[in-house]
């Protein structure tokens, strides 16, 4: 996954000045001979502060990187096969703080789902407008969002975008890893170069975790009894239309055995099927995707990538640290692997072991992202053990007590009688916050009874003015947001500015 290693390069770059005096001296070696796995076309909202911290003009990804905007994720037929909700980035509102889901709960938005009423952006998106309006200076308010890109193609941006940052760039394959008596990473061989050491090695070698795991042995812990999908086939298919509205959000389609994504570029569709191969053949996923895909998808070839989710909860051992693949892997449903690497990054930045011990700095790493992983076990699996469908034993299966970690269902018994809230919030190890729990549990159907409560709760008017309120600012939003297409077109025909970005890096010094 080479988004992973150019993303913590630069961020540590950036955060280390690679590229100063007295800053680190980072190399990475990028293997010319293996592709991306490519499955990482979408991102989760913390991206865009990612590149703002690394320096890096969005506006390089809609020229240079097929890029589009995600405002979220619109979830087909999960709750009983024929339904839809949508799990957006933008918080809900809240009028002088006034919480509105209870007054939701207690029916005062009318029969209407949470995402719905919640914000704005419900509308937006399913009228396929722009999370923000044209601003030649690129400062406008703007609705929260993500990106979708080409996977190889952003690498390519942050590649050029690192290496003027001071990260040196050796394109060539590690070919050996010798380890020293103590069990630490003495050096890489690589085919070309030679022997290289260092003193911190960071493996960003994908699923064949060439240092962490091969080298160093350090266990993989498999989720696959709790998050059953193992497989995924994957289409590019170009549009027929070049002028059709382009999504901006994320399509998940709920099937018999798994589920599809659908992604929309500038160019063309990215369409995968995620799936588990003990509930269904490999053949008749090939046969639903193309059925999804329609007559323009019968001469497309899929490309099969195999996975198993779960996590090494050491991640960073001796003077090696996994980041990205190497580290673990959550299914793609909310888009959590650039977001790991995020994290992971950030981290070891914050603790970079410029003097001392290793173990001290190692310790609270792998705490902070077993933790994390741990957690997200817990908000994937949400979408699938609340679904009502029982018409194929992967949705049977899904619903099985048994194959629920013990810490999400004591979540989901806390919140029969109240909403989540910040009291069940980790923020050190989150990467969802009560917003996102609140979207995805009420999108699934589930219902917190409220009635105990009820006295308690005294401002039933100033919510449902705060409702009719949303609705106006709705209608306000779609009469000033241009069609997600045209934003797009803009910024690639503006281009990107290289001085404003100069100057930026420059400030962040």
């Amino acid at each position: 996954m080479s988004e992973a290693g150019w993303i913590t390069a630069a961020y540590l770059a950036r955060r280390l000045s690679a590229d100063l005096p007295g800053g680190i001296d980072l190399t990475l070696i990028e293997s010319p001979d293996i592709d991306p796995i490519g499955v990482g076309e979408g991102t989760f909202p913390s991206i865009v502060n990612t590149l703002s911290r690394i320096g890096l003009d969005e506006r390089l990804l809609f020229q240079e990187a097929d890029a589009t905007y995600k405002q979220g994720v619109s979830f087909i037929n999960w709750v009983r096969g024929n339904d839809n909700y949508y799990h957006l980035f933008q918080p809900a509102n809240k009028p002088n703080g006034l919480d509105l889901l209870p007054y939701w709960l207690l029916g005062e938005a009318g029969d209407v789902p949470w995402s719905s009423v919640a914000s704005v952006q419900s509308r937006i998106v399913e009228a396929c407008k722009a999370p923000k309006q044209f601003a030649p200076e690129g400062s406008t308010r703007s609705l929260a969002y993500a990106y979708h890109f080409d996977a190889a193609a952003f690498a390519g941006v942050l590649r050029r975008h690192a290496t003027t940052m001071g990260v040196k760039h050796i394109s060539d394959t590690v070919v050996d890893v010798q380890v020293s008596e103590d069990g630490a990473i003495h050096c890489v061989h690589t085919e070309k170069n030679g022997p290289m050491d260092a003193d911190l090695y960071i493996d960003c070698t994908g699923f064949a975790a060439r240092l962490i795991g091969k080298a160093l042995g350090m266990p993989f812990t498999s989720c696959r009894h709790q998050l059953f999908t193992d497989r995924a086939v994957v289409v590019q298919q170009p549009y027929a239309d070049l002028q059709k509205p382009i999504p901006s959000c994320t399509y998940a389609t709920a099937c018999e055995a798994g589920w599809i994504w659908d992604i929309g570029l500038r160019s063309r569709r990215g369409v995968g099927y995620v799936y588990s191969s003990s509930h269904t053949s490999d053949g008749d996923v090939i046969k639903q995707l193309q059925a999804y895909l329609g007559p323009e998808g019968a001469s497309l070839e899929p490309r099969q990538i195999k996975f198993e989710v779960g996590y090494r909860k050491i991640q960073w051992h001796k003077n090696c640290v996994a980041i990205g693949l190497s580290a673990g892997f959550m299914e793609p449903l909310e888009a959590t692997g650039l977001g790991l690497v995020e994290s992971a990054a950030q981290t070891l930045a914050a603790l970079f072991p410029w003097a001392g011990p290793l173990e001290t700095a190692a310790h609270q790493f792998n705490k902070k992202m077993a933790r994390r992983y741990d957690n997200l076990v817990d908000f994937i699996k949400l979408h699938y053990c609340l679904s009502q469908r029982r018409d194929s034993e992967f949705w049977i299966d899904n619903c099985d007590p048994r194959s629920i970690p013990d810490s999400l269902q004591e979540r989901l018994e806390n919140w029969r009688y109240r909403t989540p809230d910040v009291i069940d919030i980790d923020y050190s190890h989150d990467t969802f916050i009560e917003g996102n729990w609140r979207q995805v549990l009420y999108g699934m159907g589930f219902r917190t009874d409220l009635s105990a409560r009820r006295g308690a709760y005294r401002y039933h008017e100033a919510a449902r003015k705060a409702f009719n309120d949303i609705a106006r600012q709705a209608d306000y939003a779609m009469s000033i947001l241009p069609s997600h297409r045209d934003l797009i077109e803009d910024t690639v025909r503006r281009g990107s500015d290289p001085a404003k970005r100069n100057a930026v890096i420059a400030e962040n010094n």
